[in-house]
């Protein structure tokens, strides 16, 4: 059978992500796992592999049907003369844009198998205007998703977010009983495809120690949270919780377990990173394409230094060839 295609982001062009690209395409075990197609800019590799030392070794072409072996999809979005590497700008959070809408489209339209993405810089997408914070509400508007949700992924820790790329003060007006059991059933049915066997959820409070019967928070434990786990429960769902979030990732539980459910960003990639930083492979769920990330930023004051480590790009290919069998 064929390889399947991927195509592969580079994310924000003044980051680490056309760096790993490279590195990408020179990689044997990569070339096992896939087909990898670079939606890019070939300026941006071109510059990326002049300063990185690295060598360009892989067709250009201009539709993702053109391309046989690694190859490259130059949209010519970005000039070499627009940005810096290293160096937040407008133009090249309007680039990685572009790259992953692009990328999503083809995904939709059946020309890829899957879509893996390079890393995207906030405040850059913040210039270029854009109106989404990150990946993940890129990926659930553009596909018109509503029941998307983040699995963060590695064989240490796993980790399923209620909430993502929004302040502190405004989590708990975000918790409902619903999206909880949303996130719940994806987070179920992701880890059984990748596991092949039904999943052990433990589920993080929000406040400390799970707000300590009413006594921290506004009750979000007792009101929203737990009667969301007796919904899971009643349909079959093993999960534990909610549970003192200081306590959740200790190592007796990461081994007793499949997934923690977590209610914001900081809860579970805290951890995570602390844990498992290169291995980690950011995937949303809920979405009619598969989708895998690196679980890094752009890494700027490294871009273009050669010494980025492409090793979460890897086992985000993994993952989505993965996903692709089940």
């Amino acid at each position: 059978m064929p390889l399947p295609r991927i195509a592969v982001t580079t994310g924000d062009p003044a980051g680490i992500g056309p760096e790993v690209c490279l590195r990408l395409l020179t990689n044997p075990t990569a070339a096992e796992i896939c087909q990898p197609i670079i939606f890019g800019d070939r300026v941006v590799l071109e510059k990326a592999a002049e300063e990185c030392g690295l060598p360009l070794n892989a067709r250009v072409v201009s539709r993702p049907e053109e391309a046989e072996g690694p190859s490259i999809l130059d949209f010519g979005e970005i000039d070499e003369s627009e940005y810096q590497t290293g160096s937040i700008n407008a133009s090249t959070g309007r680039a990685g844009y572009r790259y992953v809408t692009e990328a999503i489209d083809a995904a939709l339209e059946g020309k890829v198998d899957a879509v893996t993405t390079g890393p995207l810089n906030k405040e850059a997408l913040h210039l270029a205007r854009v109106p989404f914070p990150g990946h993940t509400e890129i990926l659930a508007s553009r596909t018109r998703s509503d029941r998307a949700c983040m699995l963060q992924y590695s064989e240490e820790i796993r980790c399923v977010f209620v909430t993502t790329h929004i302040g502190y003060a405004e989590v708990p007006a975000l918790l409902t009983e619903q999206r909880i059991l949303d996130v719940i059933e994806l987070a179920v049915d992701a880890m059984e495809r990748i596991r092949g066997r039904k999943p052990r959820l433990l589920c993080c409070g929000l406040n400390p120690h799970a707000g300590e019967n009413g006594l921290f928070g506004n009750g979000e434990e007792e009101k929203i949270i737990a009667p969301a786990l007796e919904k899971a429960r009643s349909r079959g769902i093993d999960i534990t919780g909610p549970l003192p979030p200081d306590t959740v990732f200790l190592p007796a539980r990461r081994k007793e377990y499949d997934c923690v459910v977590c209610m914001y960003h900081d809860q579970g990639h805290i951890p995570l990173k602390a844990l498992a930083f290169d291995e980690a492979v950011n995937t949303t769920l809920g979405l009619p394409i598969i989708r895998t990330s690196v679980d890094h930023g752009t890494a700027l004051d490294i871009a273009g230094q050669g010494i980025a480590n492409p090793n979460s790009l890897l086992q985000a290919l993994k993952l989505a060839a993965q996903l692709m069998k089940e």
